[in-house]
């Protein structure tokens, strides 16, 4: 096989973060390589959820995080791994996590960068004990306070218009990375045997033709009238309605990615149920923003049922949000269906 040839069919994500680093040449290469602790980041934990049951971190630590939820055992190795990696390098000038209730300081010893990162360290973390896919969601900014000073918490409170990188890491039968910098969507497998990701999905884009829904269907009777009807067009209940199966995992990642390779919508409403999560249960500034910056990419939409997601500015670090996430066509159609009955 001739050179070029190879190089066609094999691209491991250094080389293409590096092809896509030369189109600017003002760039200082800082961006590229926080994707690449990303990267790294997410082989080292990929390496103890494949093996999990084997090394002792399964499980709960008994501890609760800010959201009120039980941190398991992985939770908090995956939170350590990546804050470890990106703590000292100088590039960062603060972080986030869904799992610290306060911003992320860069240490006093280490010098700060020109950029934010804001992560879930492992979203869908409930199913790791039952060997379900679970994944990391993150999404980096531009800092907006003085290169002179630490990072602040405005610096972490901006808008989805505003990332310069989002991506998600999905842990299942195979380990694989997807991300954008704003110029198309891009996915690569994980090689366990020469502990590589490799580009096997390059430009993806939500199908014209969509294929499933995800929704928790056992809070239906909670939800708004106008999403009950939405639910009911999906399933095809009313003429035109697209006729779609539901599928639906309950990680955000495995069902967001699946939908992303098929075409369909994710969609978690606020409820009636729940009164002290009055706007929903996911989280703006590292579950909605995030894939809603990837679902524009992609050729989709992210919504709160009235507007862009990519619109709306944070005011806290774990405010939540409801989310309708995916194929154009089908968020469009649940704020229409919104407007109408709500």
């Amino acid at each position: 096989m001739s050179e070029h040839g190879f190089d066609r069919q094999i691209t491991t994500i250094e080389r293409f973060i590096l092809d896509q680093q030369r189109g600017y040449p003002e760039a200082t290469g800082a961006l590229t390589h926080i994707l690449y602790d990303i990267a790294l980041a997410a082989k080292i934990i990929a390496s103890r959820t494949t093996r999990a049951g084997l090394v002792g971190i399964l499980g709960s630590t008994g501890a609760q995080n800010v959201q009120g939820e039980e941190v398991q055992k992985l939770d908090h190795f995956a939170q350590r791994t990546i804050y470890r990696l990106n703590d000292h390098t100088g590039r960062l000038a603060v972080m986030a996590s869904e799992e610290e209730e306060e911003p992320i300081a860069i240490p006093d010893r280490f010098p700060t960068g020109n950029y934010v990162l804001v992560f879930d360290p492992l979203d869908g973390s409930s199913n790791i004990d039952f060997n379900v896919s679970i994944g990391t969601i993150f999404a980096i900014y531009r800092r907006k306070s003085s290169p002179d000073t630490r990072g602040t918490l405005d610096d972490c409170l901006q808008q989805g218009r505003d990332i310069v990188a989002a991506g998600y890491v999905v842990y299942g039968s195979s380990t694989m990375l997807v991300y954008s910098t704003g110029h198309g969507v891009h996915g690569f497998t994980l090689d366990p045997s020469i502990g590589e990701f490799l580009l096997s999905h390059p430009n993806i884009r939500f199908p014209d033709k969509p294929k499933y829904f995800s929704a928790n269907l056992g809070y239906t009777r909670y939800w708004s009238e106008g999403v009950r009807k939405y639910t009911g067009w999906l399933q095809g209940e009313e003429q035109g309605g697209p006729d779609l199966s539901l599928r639906y995992i309950g990680s955000l990642v495995a069902d967001f990615h699946r939908n992303l390779l098929t075409g369909g919508v994710f969609y978690y409403p606020a409820d009636s149920q729940h009164s002290s999560k009055p706007k929903g249960k996911l989280r703006l500034l590292y579950e909605a923003g995030p894939l809603s910056f990837l679902a524009e990419q992609a050729g989709g939409y992210g919504s709160n049922g009235s507007g862009s997601i990519l619109d709306l500015k944070p005011s806290s670090l774990h405010e939540r949000v409801p989310l309708f996430v995916g194929s154009r066509n089908l968020v469009e159609k649940a704020e229409e269906f919104i407007r109408a009955y709500d």
